[in-house]
């Protein structure tokens, strides 16, 4: 008949192992329920959103955009820079293109605005710069996945010149919101990134941080 010490010590390796258990199903389940690109796109690629009506479309429209919101950064980073989502994008109507865009805005983004505008003009051009170089370094790594076809590692957000310069004489806030919804969805990489490099201070009242 076993020991009182050898009772506690059974005990206390089963209680050990079911939390070790229970620890493994909770990361089981919260990798599972985690958001990722993959399965935005699933979403999208299953659902014929053009074909829908009423308040079916309506509902389409939150749940891609509750989706999208739940992307951690470098997931909502790689969707937004495939073409995936475009087919859905061109099929919306200019309200709904607005509408979409505005419930899809990250937390402090008007701050990021407000924060663009009252830095030099030389450092909105670093910032510029900084972020295109980012999101290219960024499309180069999704080419090397090998799940990863060839469109989406070519695809993702280019600027042109004229853009460039409008964004840093301008300022963000006034350009952005005098944009198309067009213009709008192709500058978001970009502009997520911006608030990305604030937010982490990289640069500070108006000085670009040393590297």
């Amino acid at each position: 008949m076993p020991s009182r010490r050898q009772r506690v010590v059974v005990t206390a390796v089963l209680c050990v192992a079911a939390a070790w258990g229970l620890a493994w199903a909770g990361f089981r389940w919260a990798r599972g329920t985690r958001m990722t690109a993959d399965k935005v796109r699933a979403y999208v690629e299953a659902t014929d959103f053009s074909s829908l009506r009423g308040e079916a479309r309506a509902a389409a429209l939150r749940e891609l955009a509750r989706r999208l919101n739940a992307l951690p950064l470098e997931e909502r980073r790689r969707f937004r820079m495939s073409r995936d989502w475009e087919r859905w994008f061109q099929a919306m109507t200019e309200a709904e293109k607005g509408e979409f865009l505005e419930a899809t805005l990250p937390t402090g983004f008007q701050q990021m605005l407000a924060s663009f505008e009252q830095m030099p003009e030389q450092n909105r051009r670093v910032a510029v710069r900084d972020a295109l170089k980012r999101l290219r370094e960024s499309r180069e790594e999704l080419g090397e996945e090998s799940e990863t076809s060839d469109e989406e590692a070519e695809a993702g957000p280019v600027l042109s010149e004229e853009m460039q310069q409008k964004i840093i004489q301008t300022g963000l806030k006034s350009y952005y919101s005098e944009s198309s919804a067009q213009t709008k969805a192709e500058l978001a990489p970009v502009l997520e990134e911006i608030q990305r490099m604030m937010e982490s201070g990289r640069f500070v009242r108006g000085r670009r941080r040393p590297e």
